[in-house]
């Protein structure tokens, strides 16, 4: 085809099938838009097929291992069990191919078009979809762009191997390793590290960039240090890496703190890193796409960039790389279209992690609370003190809440510990409706249940708590 010969006209066209661009097609298409959706990969993006999901299940494979460690507190009795890392990644294909499915399945309903192929801006109203020797034009009216994020390694991982290993491969590993190197300091890192340490992998987390601590709030992190060692799980603070070194079968890291130097070795390296928004081959140079120094697209509060008709969602924008973000901008972005007064506002957006026990926290930590000046309180209940957590065999962790002492306004919670994703629900509702202690304490909650152990966290706040000794309250509240 001839370029300018033909162009398909169509209101909405949406470059990146990942989470974001098929919740902002299928949105969209509710509104009464016609949509095509131009994926170059896999319907479901790498979320579905490499991140989200395929980490999700090993997690869930780590949980169940560390279940029936515990099962004979309830009365099985059984010999070791063997685990077979070939049949959970049948599994997961299983699982991933059947969500995509579904995907495909519900874009088919709301009449959204999938066209497979790479896609480019020809114009601010235009783009050109290459698929092989196949090319063809669309002209649009709006278009969202939804290309999300590529991992770049730290400086001193830039070699190739199957004994390196980034957020997109460690899925796909089909061996335990007897030795498991894990570098970074953010949730994915805890998430692989904790996962293949229950499965039986001598782990070893080595936090990047010399930090002392995981990003979590301050007392997650004492809580997790306890965690860790109950559990055998080596940390490596405050280091430098100077140097990789790759050999056949295993891989090293030189590692500098205080002036020393230390190797440590595994059969392999899992590296959490930083990502790359996937921008380069859209050509915004073209039609005038502002964009920031590391290469994010700039969007407002509806995802519109500086191109009217033109918005992006999710990883290519500024902000966390999480597939939450992305889905609400992705809505957000569809129905901006539509001329509905929606907006993204991601304040109180949640950050957990799939963990033995699960995190989960939203709003303010404590020492973001004081750094912006609040005079604060603090309601904090172990889960030690939860009859549910008790019977369940589930004690590990707590519940923390914090408080402006003035107002009483709820800023943050942070849990560890049995449910704490599903919980979390709970705090971010509230501190969307600017909620009060007393809003959170007046209504009932399910006996017995892990979600008492959030009312007693915020009853701790007014030195209410009744399965906490009135010292332990008053040892809270100066945390």
């Amino acid at each position: 085809m001839v370029v300018g010969e033909l162009a398909y006209e169509r209101d909405v066209i949406i470059i990146g099938g990942g989470p974001g661009g098929y919740h902002a097609a299928i949105r969209a298409a509710q509104l009464g838009r016609t949509v095509t959706l131009i994926e170059r990969g896999q319907l479901g993006g790498v979320c579905l097929n490499k991140g989200c999901i395929p980490s999700k299940i090993l997690t869930q494979a780590a949980e169940k291992a560390v279940s029936y460690q515990e099962a004979e507190n309830w009365g099985f009795e059984a010999k070791a069990i063997h685990f077979n890392m070939k049949k959970l990644q049948e599994y997961k294909q299983k699982t991933v191919e059947q969500l995509r499915a579904g995907i495909e399945a519900l874009c088919k309903a709301n009449k959204v078009e999938i066209v497979e192929g790479s896609a480019f801006f020809l114009a601010e109203d235009k783009v050109g979809v290459e698929n092989g020797e196949k090319y063809e034009v669309f002209r649009f009216k709006d278009a969202i762009i939804a290309t999300g994020s590529t991992p770049v390694p730290p400086a001193w991982l830039q070699e190739k191997s199957e004994r390196l290993l980034d957020t997109q491969s460690i899925a796909n590993l089909n061996e335990i390793p007897e030795k498991l190197l894990v570098y970074g300091s953010d949730y994915i890192a805890l998430e692989i590290g904790m996962a293949y340490q229950a499965l039986g992998a001598d782990v070893t987390l080595i936090l990047d960039e010399g930090k002392a601590e995981f990003e979590f709030d301050q007392s997650i992190c004492r809580e997790l240090k306890r965690i860790l060692k109950k559990k055998g799980l080596n940390v490596v603070r405050n280091v430098d890496v100077l140097e990789l070194q790759l050999f056949e079968d295993n891989v090293s890291l030189i590692l500098e703190a205080k002036g020393k130097t230390k190797t440590l070795s595994g059969t392999y390296l899992f590296s959490s890193a930083s990502i790359k928004p996937n921008t380069d081959q859209l050509g915004l140079n073209r039609i005038g796409v502002e964009i920031s120094t590391a290469g994010f697209i700039k969007v407002d509060h509806q995802c519109r960039t500086s191109r009217e008709n033109i918005y992006a969602i999710g990883d290519v924008t500024e902000g966390p790389a999480l597939a939450v973000k992305a889905i609400k901008q992705g809505k957000t972005a569809a129905e901006a279209i539509a001329g509905i007064a929606s907006e993204s506002d991601f304040r109180f957006i949640p950050v957990v992690a799939h963990t033995q026990p699960p995190i989960a926290g939203c709003g303010l930590t404590e020492e973001e609370a004081i750094n912006l000046g609040y005079d604060i309180e603090i309601g904090q209940y172990p889960l030690s003190s939860n009859g549910y957590s008790t019977l369940i065999g589930k004690k590990d962790g707590f519940i923390k809440v914090i408080s402006d002492k003035e107002k009483h306004v709820l800023l943050g919670f942070h849990m560890v510990g049995h449910g704490a994703v599903e919980l979390i629900s709970s705090g971010i509702t509230a501190l969307e409706m600017a909620a009060r202690d007393e809003d959170l304490i007046f209504p009932h909650y399910p006996h017995p249940s892990m979600n008492e152990g959030l009312l007693e966290a915020v009853e701790a706040l007014k030195k209410q708590a009744v399965h906490l000794p009135p010292g332990l309250i008053k040892e809270r509240l100066k945390v």
